[in-house]
């Protein structure tokens, strides 16, 4: 059997800040021990602890504040879960249904314990951004504000599913998603007005309470925007006129 490699003193700094979360030596809001200490404490340079605390720090877990100390974050999980965003960007021409797939299931999931936990405040306010689509549709819909509204409809939906962890990786996952809906928009303006559909049957389903249409009708609504990824894949001038 071979050795398991050494790990850098920089991920020996990773792994014990991680151990001292887990075991409560450290809790959300906690000032980290002063450097000399925590380098005396983990085994290593301070130079060492300092590249592991700046990439706990990109990841979201600590808070290096100037002069103040480094501090554990709230460890929320949309700050966590904020870097699958990047896989999403990252994705390449016919890689983007994967996506949508692992979207497609996630939401349908969202949606079905949605409609157990969404109050009437909350399934009024979904109706209002449907509204607000409505008026845009009878206008020169605006297609960036369109997507907006939608991604709004479908973060308030990840939202009251009662899980805070599955609603960030929804949002997340959502930049490609964002820009399948926006490529599917500008080349079938038809589609405005389908999604629209889509979208009040979701929140029919929602409003009777019925977690398994609920999940079926969002299921639906995904996989079109998946089959329409599929079979329109982006030139590169699409690629170049929309990345921003």
């Amino acid at each position: 059997m071979a050795d398991t490699p050494a790990r850098s003193q920089p991920e020996v700094v990773i792994q014990g800040i991680k151990t001292m979360l887990t075991t409560g030596e450290l809790k959300a809001g906690d000032r980290l021990p002063v450097e000399n200490d925590l380098a005396a404490q983990l085994g290593v340079s301070r130079g060492s602890l300092r590249e592991g605390v700046r990439a706990l720090a990109i990841l979201g877990v600590l808070d290096t504040r100037q002069g103040d100390g480094t501090y554990v974050t709230s460890l929320d999980p949309s700050v966590l879960l904020s870097p699958i965003g990047l896989l999403a960007d990252l994705q390449t021409e016919g890689s983007e249904a994967h996506l949508l797939d692992v979207r497609r299931i996630l939401e349908a999931e969202s949606a079905a314990r949605a409609a157990q936990h969404l109050t009437p405040e909350a399934l009024l306010a979904l109706g209002r951004v449907l509204d607000s689509v409505d008026e845009m549709l009878a206008e020169d819909a605006d297609l960036e504000r369109f997507i907006e509204t939608d991604a709004a409809f479908h973060r308030g939906i990840a939202q009251a599913s009662g899980n805070p962890a599955l609603a960030a990786l929804i949002d997340s996952l959502g930049g490609q998603t964002f820009r399948a809906r926006l490529w599917r928009a500008i080349n079938d303006r038809g589609s405005l007005a389908d999604t629209q559909q889509e979208h009040r049957a979701i929140l029919a389903e929602l409003i009777r309470g019925d977690p398994e249409r609920a999940r079926i009708r969002m299921s639906v609504h995904i996989l079109g925007v998946e089959e329409f990824a599929v079979s329109h894949p982006p030139t590169p001038d699409d690629e170049a006129t929309h990345s921003g």
